[in-house]
């Protein structure tokens, strides 16, 4: 009966353990660590790694006596700046954590936030390296160089100095790949072998595992800031050896950005456009943005005046309402003022001026389409369905626009103008922030050039691609650009009749057209009547922003008019409308 009792009371513990032997592989290796500083393992040289210890810090190429502040200027010139503070040294310590304002001695992980204890830890946990072995393990090493911080836990056991199961990770610290304020800089955690969890005075047992597992993460020291990966002090954490939080990266890949002083990427899902919620028009226009380990929507715009570029800028809901937009006979079309039409003057075959003084196709006349939809053949039709655009132009409000005319980014960042890119019409750091891509140079404004295309002008209307410039406005024998009634010259979308698709005639060109087409300034531009649109619905134009990045936003910023084409085509109606009553007479 006495043995039965044992059995049982250990019962409990047995399955424990023969739980965590499925659960954790004896050897889950991942990304490889960082190497080559130096040292019998590369880490570091001798004079740089601490000794064998439990529980201690990095005390100096002896080994001996208090804990040593090792100084980070040597990589940071001008310090490091975390939650509100700038720091010019850090500890070393053996339980998996640096420290900035004393060494810890902790071995237990106590959940964030800690007191007056500023940290960031890749794995606080009972680190034990007295188990022998140097240099292949029981080894923590770092190493200093201009832009970066490197700290290796290689290998090491767990307390009381066993060796069973070993962890193998790292921490960088590198100066950002992008334009920011003093102090900003860049974290990187890489875990190669994950095994136990937790020593066996935190409460696990003799395989490193059960108890308080490790916490992994940030903390500012002050209770109220704090980053910590959700599987932190459960069983979890030791998939970080099999995941990562950068989309695409490799298994044990962690990598999170510290701007302003605060944890700015430590999450997935940042960058994406998104809606405000509760807000209208620009103002509900947003992006992803790191809250903690999740993300949540950050407004981009701020209510501004009114004014006539397709946009709602005063986030009423309505777009380029009111008819005070536009100078005198003029009138707001499409995100464009332009002349109004003349009813005496007409406007192109199969389109009438409307009440509005905008050329309008005669069968949408009466038809009121709802928000973000545009009149086409007389029937409602989405915004920018069937507009196809010349090169480097997109489709906004049912016109065939440069994204990038009417974005302002702040600081050093640039607005990406190449059609081919994700992020065209988006801001983006300059390249002297960032570096281009291979077979790419950076040039003076910021953007990235194609090596073939470096110092090669082109003629208006004309791009370069591959080092030999091409019609912006060629395109597929079976595809049209630019909206109904307008044509493709010198790279942009202007009024103009299309020769059909089988008249053997290129779409692209405006070939037959009659010198009296262009009688109207800017006929034909009328999206439909679609009562002030209250969500731009076809706008191409997306939106990013950083934990101190860039805010690619709608300006105010007029377009180089086009009056001068108004006028030229105004006066040659007139003059045939004079040739023809004198010849009646």
């Amino acid at each position: 009966m006495i043995a039965l009792g044992r059995l049982q009371r250990l019962l409990p513990t047995v399955c424990t353990l023969a739980a965590a032997l499925l659960i954790v592989p004896p050897d889950a290796q991942a990304i490889p660590l960082l190497n080559g500083f130096g040292g019998p393992n590369g880490y570091g040289t001798p004079d740089h790694c601490v000794h064998p210890n439990d529980d201690g810090s990095y005390a100096g190429a002896d080994g001996t006596g208090d804990p040593v502040a090792i100084d980070l200027r040597p990589a940071f010139t001008g310090g490091l700046r975390f939650f509100g503070r700038t720091f010019n040294s850090f500890f070393l310590n053996t339980n998996g954590n640096i420290t900035f304002n004393a060494a810890l001695f902790t071995y237990t992980p106590q959940p964030f936030p800690v007191a007056e204890q500023p940290m960031i830890a890749p794995w606080w946990a009972d680190v034990d390296t007295r188990g022998g072995g140097q240099p292949t393990r029981n080894t923590i090493c770092y190493h200093i160089e201009p832009n970066r911080i490197v700290i290796t836990w290689n290998n090491v056991g767990y307390f009381n100095a066993q060796n069973n199961r070993l962890n193998d990770f790292q921490m960088v610290l590198s100066t950002s790949g992008t334009c920011t304020t003093g102090g900003d800089f860049d974290v990187e955690f890489r875990y190669n072998r994950c095994e136990w969890t937790t020593g066996s005075a935190s409460g696990g047992n003799e395989v490193g595992l059960g108890g308080t597992p490790a916490q992994v993460g940030f903390d500012a020291g002050n209770r109220m800031n704090i980053v910590a990966l959700p599987m932190s002090r459960t069983m979890a954490i030791l998939d970080v050896c099999r995941t990562s939080n950068v989309p695409g990266g490799a298994p044990g890949l962690y990598r999170f950005q510290i701007r302003g002083g605060m944890v700015g990427a430590g999450c997935t899902g940042a960058g994406q456009p998104c809606t405000v919620a509760g807000q209208m028009g620009a103002c509900g226009m947003g992006v992803t943005i790191c809250s903690g380990m999740s993300t949540t929507c950050a407004q981009v715009n701020r209510p501004r005046p009114r004014s006539c570029n397709g946009f709602d800028n005063d986030c009423d809901g309505m777009i380029d309402e009111g008819n005070d937009l536009c100078p005198t006979n003029q009138v707001c079309d499409r995100g464009q003022c332009v002349e109004r039409c003349q009813p005496e003057l007409g406007c192109l075959t199969g389109r009438s001026c409307s009440d509005r003084g905008t050329c309008v196709e005669t069968s949408c006349l009466d038809v009121t389409c709802p928000a973000g939809q545009r009149c086409a053949g007389g029937r409602c039709t989405g915004i920018c369905d069937g507009v196809n655009c010349p090169w480097a132009q997109a489709c906004r409000a049912g016109r065939c626009v440069n994204p990038c005319a009417d974005v302002v980014c702040d600081g050093r960042d640039v607005c990406d103008g190449d059609p081919r890119s994700m992020t065209f019409g988006q801001c983006v750091p300059g390249c002297q922030c960032r570096p281009c891509a291979a077979g790419q140079t950076c040039q003076p404004d910021g953007q990235c050039t194609v090596d073939a295309c470096t110092g090669v002008t082109c003629p208006s209307g004309a791009h370069c691609e591959e080092g030999t410039c091409r019609d912006s406005c060629a395109t597929a024998p079976d595809t049209r650009l630019c909206p109904n009634s307008e044509v493709c010259r010198v790279g942009e979308c202007v009024p103009g009749a299309m020769a059909p698709l089988d008249a053997g005639v290129a779409p692209t060109r405006d070939a037959g057209a009659r010198a009296d087409v262009g009688r109207v300034a800017d006929a034909g531009r009328d999206a439909g009547r679609d009562s002030g649109a209250r969500v731009d619905s076809g706008s191409n134009l997306r939106w990013t922003q950083g934990s101190t990045g860039c805010t690619c936003r709608v300006g105010v910023t007029a377009r180089s008019p086009r009056w001068p084409f108004a006028a030229i085509a105004l006066g040659a109606a007139l003059a045939l409308r004079r040739r023809r009553r004198s010849a009646r007479r």
